[in-house]
């Protein structure tokens, strides 16, 4: 039993252990005193003090510039001052330096970025080249932005938790918001989006190089590559490369960044299953030339015709390639991912500018107030409703969030105020888990066991409820990741992450401190109040009407979205009025919300910029497509101290394309089909049929009465609508394990005397989980702002619909489905019967 704790501590102390190095730093600290402080150097102190003296002459726009600037200027190698930082591999200086100090740069900032709401960042606006729309209608360029905008999402957002905005402008032009950056110190940190990648692999010629004098062969032209020789100077090498490519990008299926034997990064390739064919006959091509000749053949591989590696070739090449380069990590990663998703055409650069927060910043703490408040008072409540074990469970919570914060640092996350919302409500949630267990160990103790029997026996008999609850979620999380892309894939990446951490506290750390209580401890009393015996309430007895009027309420809320549709979509889903103003005096953030709600205006998004170009500061605000101007008239007139000019207008296409659009309906269809799958094969298909269509009942009306409440569309509600499908399914589950576990228990009882103890079971679990997840979101609804009120009213609407839908929904679905006969059931069952088994600590 020792050995059983031991396991689990050391397991927990790793995990959480690893989660706060991936958070450390917490903040982000100034790059001068940073790089001082790790050089421990006089001269480094001098390097910090000229570059800082020239960021205020205004000959440089950062400190890192100005020493990156300063050190190749003069020569000098920053590797003496930093031999803790391993870079023998790299001979030449000037890259040496370059490496050292991104690597500086990085360790000095925090790994859990926050939002454009809470911190701002940067925004730049790419245009399309003229020249390549010249030939295009209308609706032409409107398909190439569209595909602009996807591109760039994938380039940006992977993972899809970075939670950047992008956005078309106008007819030719891309709007990209990135929360969290400094351009001040990384001028270039765009080019990488706005390359098209157009991939070409070409033969090089085995008999020249260019030369004075010597003209390129016929089919051939002279490209040249930097490279580093022995003496680590950077020279420069030509080649006459065939003009006609033996193959295109089009035979990639995927590229990914990994470390070479010196140290150095480099480029891999997968092909597509015919384009591994292809540049197989395209090696054994160049090889059947090295035996014909006697000399080694060359591949050029050319990335937007610039010459990037020619490797020699001395056999056939099947499974992939690399490009060998002078690669840092982050330039290795920026190409392979540019080579994952192509774009048409170049991009320029029209403008670029430093963001400041899109909230206010009293609306801001007044919510992170509203979050503190709603986790105070779930932990207040575990705590004085199950004594001991509340202490527990929120010591369990507690690391449950810092792993999750953790692992979506690791990810390089970005963290937003609905972000902050949805951790809060994920602690509500989290607790479920753990109240499942009390409440088991509860019934045992009620059976007359001993207090370490019981704590066995409940965790025994809770392991199930809660891998089968966890898996079915976990489903939904994994298709989001498969078929989602942006906010729908990054929700995806959190709620996954989130099961996984919950399911791993409940039963790993909340089990090794409970057992440490009672076998080692001798802890008698681990529970504190308690809901009387189980009620004998026969809820099928009121299955009927209760079915009728809450579908009567869905339909009522399907046709107010139908009639509220015009107006139903904020500016992310459809765009609106961009307009630039200059002023004399700057209005706060809250005041321009202000004026919007007191004018009726809807949706309106304001933030300071400062032009990366001139250091001018603007006001940019976005508002309903039509109300731009109308609503500039109104601030002028409410704050004419401002000394407000209107400089221009535009108008914005949505952030949330129709592809993500689409994406998200097709993931929530597929995870629904996957969910009925698993509970079919682990259960039986009418619990399936019930579970879904309870899902599908707890989504309409969620969201038919938030457009009642005359609620509208933002980007964040798609993550509050894909919550309440994790959360239906997780309380339909319960009880569903729970009728399965007495249809075993009680072979005599009829169906419908079944399913009624299964609620009644499970009906104080579902009391309390409902109630600390509802304290929660009601927290942020009472004292939020903004779209966090919006959140948490969603969700407070989910969390009464699905506790619902499990008893009046699902269940009778399963009754019906069966025709209320237990044998019915048996018959259905397309596996045998089994049961999870989890490990004894006795």
């Amino acid at each position: 039993m020792s050995g059983g704790i031991l396991w689990k501590a050391v397991l927990s102390v790793a995990i959480l252990g690893w989660a706060l190095l991936n958070l450390v730093p917490f903040e982000d600290r100034e790059f001068g005193p940073y790089v001082v402080e790790q050089g421990s150097q006089e001269e480094v102190q001098a390097l910090v003090d000229r570059a800082s003296a020239g960021v205020e002459a205004g000959e440089y726009p950062s400190v890192y510039v100005g020493m990156r600037e300063i050190v190749n200027a003069e020569g000098i190698d920053l590797a003496s001052y930093f031999p803790e930082i391993n870079l023998v591999d790299i001979r030449n200086q000037e890259r040496r330096n370059e490496v050292l100090l991104r690597e500086l740069l990085k360790r000095s900032k925090k790994n859990l970025r926050y939002g454009l709401d809470l911190e701002g960042g940067v925004s730049f606006t790419l245009q399309l080249d003229d020249e390549a729309l010249a030939d295009m209608n209308q609706f032409q360029r409107q398909d190439q932005l569209k595909q602009v905008v996807e591109v760039m999402q994938n380039r940006v957002n992977g993972l899809g938790v970075a939670e950047p905005v992008i956005r078309p402008v106008s007819d030719n032009s891309v709007q990209i918001q990135l929360p969290g950056m400094n351009l001040r110190d990384d001028p270039e940190g765009i080019e990488s989006l706005r390359k098209p990648a157009r991939l070409e692999f070409r033969l090089v010629n085995r008999d020249m190089v260019p030369s004075e004098g010597i003209s390129a062969p016929l089919g051939y032209e002279a490209l040249y590559i930097e490279e580093e020789n022995q003496e680590g100077e950077i020279v420069e090498r030509g080649y006459f490369v065939k003009r006609v490519a033996e193959a295109t990008g089009s035979i990639v299926a995927k590229a990914g960044a990994m470390q070479n034997q010196s140290g150095g990064f480099q480029v891999y390739i997968d092909f597509t299953s015919e384009g591994d064919k292809r540049f197989a006959a395209i090696t054994e091509k160049i090889v059947e030339g090295n035996n014909e000749t006697g000399s080694v053949g060359q591949l050029a591989i050319v990335l937007d015709g610039e010459l990037k590696s020619a490797p020699t070739v001395r056999e056939v090449i099947r499974g992939g390639a690399t490009i060998s380069g002078r690669f840092s990590q982050r330039e290795a990663l920026e190409l392979a991912n540019t080579l994952n998703n192509p774009l048409e055409y170049e991009l320029s650069v029209e403008e670029m500018s430093e963001v400041g927060p899109s909230l206010a910043a009293d609306a801001r703490d007044k919510s992170i107030l509203a979050a503190e408040i709603g986790a105070g008072l779930v932990i207040v409540f575990m705590i004085a409703w199950y004594g001991l074990g509340g202490i527990v469970a929120v010591i369990s919570i507690i690391v449950n969030v810092l792993i999750v914060l953790g692992v979506l640092a690791s990810l390089g996350a970005t963290l937003t105020l609905p972000g902050v919302a949805a951790l809060v409500l994920t602690v509500g949630m989290a607790v479920d888990a753990n109240i499942l267990i009390f409440e088991r160990v509860r019934e045992e103790l009620r059976a007359g066991k001993k207090t370490t029997s019981a704590l066995l026996g409940g965790y025994d008999k809770a392991f199930s409820t809660i891998v089968d609850a966890n898996v079915t979620t976990l489903i939904t999380a994994g298709i989001l990741i498969w078929l989602g892309s942006g906010p729908v894939k990054g929700f995806g990446v959190t709620l996954a992450i989130g099961i996984c951490a919950s399911v791993f506290c409940a039963l790993v750390v909340s089990r090794f401190l409970l057992e440490i209580l009672v076998y080692k401890a001798g802890v008698k009393k681990i529970l504190g109040f308690s809901l009387p015996g189980p009620l004998s309430v026969d809820f099928l007895r009121f299955r009927k009407p209760a079915f009728l009027v809450s579908w009567l309420i869905v339909a009522c809320g399907v046709f107010a979205i139908w009639s509220h549709w015009d107006h139903l979509f904020g500016i992310d889903f459809v765009g609106g009025d961009e307009i630039a103003v200059a002023y004399e005096e700057k209005i706060p953030i809250s005041g321009i919300q202000s004026a919007a709600n007191e004018g009726g205006f809807g949706e309106v998004t304001s933030v300071y910029q400062v032009n990366m170009i001139d250091d001018t500061e603007s006001l940019t605000i976005q508002t309903e497509v039509g109300k731009g101007e109308e609503f500039f008239e109104a601030l002028k007139a409410q704050h004419p101290e401002a000394g407000l000019v209107l400089e221009g207008q535009t108008s914005i296409g949505a952030s949330v394309s129709e592809h993500i659009q689409r994406n998200a309906i097709i993931s929530v269809g597929v995870a629904l089909l996957g969910i009925l799958l698993y509970i079919a094969l682990r259960f039986e298909v009418g619990y399936g049929i019930g579970a879904v269509v309870a899902t599908i009942h707890d989504v309409l009306m969620t969201i038919g009465i938030f457009v009642l409440a005359d609620g509208q569309f933002s980007a964040p509600m798609i993550a509050a609508i894909l919550m309440i499908v994790g959360y239906s399914i997780n309380d339909t589950i319960v009880v569903f394990d729970r009728i399965r576990e007495e249809l075993t228990l009680n072979p005599t009882y009829t169906l419908k005397k079944v399913v009624n103890l299964a609620i009644n079971m499970t009906l104080g679990r579902s009391i309390l989980t409902s109630l600390t997840t509802f304290m929660a979101a009601f927290a942020l609804y009472l004292a939020g702002s903004g779209i966090i009120v919006d959140f948490a009213f969603v969700f407070l609407i989910g969390i009464i619909t699905g506790t619902f839908s499990s008893i009046y929904i699902a269940s009778p679905i399963f009754y019906w489905w069966h025709k209320g006969d237990r044998k019915h059931v048996e018959d259905r069952e397309l596996t045998p019967k089994y049961d999870w088994q989890t490990g004894s600590s006795e």
